[in-house]
């Protein structure tokens, strides 16, 4: 067991988060910040409140380098509301968009998409169970699309997209929900990048939009007033009450990471972490990685053994030594171990103890 009798989590989402800003939190959670309020109790038009969202905004910019021509937006709804917002804000001209399905989440999407255009499907990996992605080019997408969707990192089914897609002038929409902060990425090739906050920001119930400046005012205008990003644009995330206590642990894990050396350093910790595992995966005999290699995930590694009955044995044994949450997603079965940037190498070093005690014991 880990400092404090904590367990090593290798739950896909909410997950965990570093035990330095849990620490941090916890000390100032009666009072913050000689405040003598809890940020779960302070008005969110506070001076003090405005302080925490602005230095959260201006991490964020700093860490991923995010333009001057995007707004950063605090919202609700996680990312089944993102699958709506999106078409009713970006369908725009010809209300055609072309999505990319690589898993679950970017088929509920286009499938939510549909009820407000033409939505097209230009490639579809579940022809192998979405173990691999779909090698895409620039003429596979409509000219005259309003957007093109991906997914970048599938936590169900453990891929990632080793390329950015070439969409030309038509605007890259990417959910990076499961992957956002755990590598550099070129903001200026997506015209919005969202994410939900509960796998490598934050507790549960804020979503970051992240999104160009020219892409916002051209929601329909019966759009609800909550469904427009130009309310919350204009409003600095703030036209209702935002999710205080989940921005501002998103704003100390901004700066904890800065304080690490940035997303160069934590992507090559991740690296480290998931070339750990996978090594031991592939040269074992006895587990299964079922994802093309080019394509894995350095945050979610499903993996499996073949016999549903060990596979069982194997996560209940695993609780035991305390590592929790490695059942794999139902459609996928197997094992599953979430390595966010929170995850220690320990816990990484911890899982592939046990993996090699078992195999020795079940093979």
């Amino acid at each position: 067991m880990s400092k404090y009798d904590r367990v090593f989590n290798f739950s896909a989402g909410p997950s965990m988060l570093p035990l330095e800003v849990i620490e941090k939190v916890a000390a100032d959670l009666p009072n913050y910040n000689g405040t003598g309020q809890s940020v779960m109790e302070m008005s969110h038009r506070s001076a003090e409140f405005q302080q925490i969202i602005d230095d959260a905004e201006a991490n964020l910019r700093k860490l991923m380098n995010i333009p001057e021509n995007y707004k950063v937006l605090f919202l609700q709804g996680g990312g089944t509301l993102q699958f709506s917002m999106v078409p009713i804000n970006l369908l725009r001209n010809s209300k055609k968009a072309d999505y990319i399905i690589t898993g679950q989440w970017s088929k509920k999407a286009a499938d939510e998409a549909k009820k407000f255009g033409d939505i097209r499907i230009v490639a579809d990996s579940s022809d192998a169970n979405f173990t691999y992605i779909p090698k895409c080019t620039r003429e596979d997408f409509r000219p005259d699309a309003d957007y093109v969707y991906i997914c970048t990192n599938n936590t169900i089914f453990g891929s990632h997209y080793p390329y950015v897609p070439d969409t030309g002038d038509i605007p890259l929409v990417a959910d990076m929900s499961s992957c956002i902060l755990s590598e550099e990425v070129d903001v200026s090739k997506y015209g919005l990048i969202w994410a939900g906050a509960q796998k490598n920001v934050a507790p549960a119930g804020v979503t970051i939009v992240i999104i160009r400046e020219d892409l916002i005012g051209f929601a329909p205008e019966d759009t609800p007033i909550y469904l427009n990003y130009k309310t919350h644009a204009d409003n600095g995330s703030m036209y209702n009450t935002p999710p205080c206590f989940a921005i501002y642990v998103a704003g100390e894990v901004f700066k904890y990471l800065e304080s690490i050396g940035g997303l160069p350093a934590i992507h090559e910790y991740d690296l480290k972490k998931a070339n750990l595992l996978y090594d031991y995966i592939d040269g074992s005999g006895f587990y299964k990685a079922p994802v093309n290699k080019e394509d894995r995930s350095l945050m979610n590694v499903p993996f499996v053994i073949g016999d549903p009955e060990i596979e069982k044995k194997f996560i209940a044994e695993a609780k035991e030594r305390g590592l929790y949450n490695l059942k794999g997603y139902k459609t996928v079965g197997g094992m599953r171990a979430s390595i966010y940037n929170a995850v220690p190498l320990e816990g990484v070093e911890a899982l592939v103890e046990f993996m090699e005690e078992f195999r020795k014991a079940n093979q």
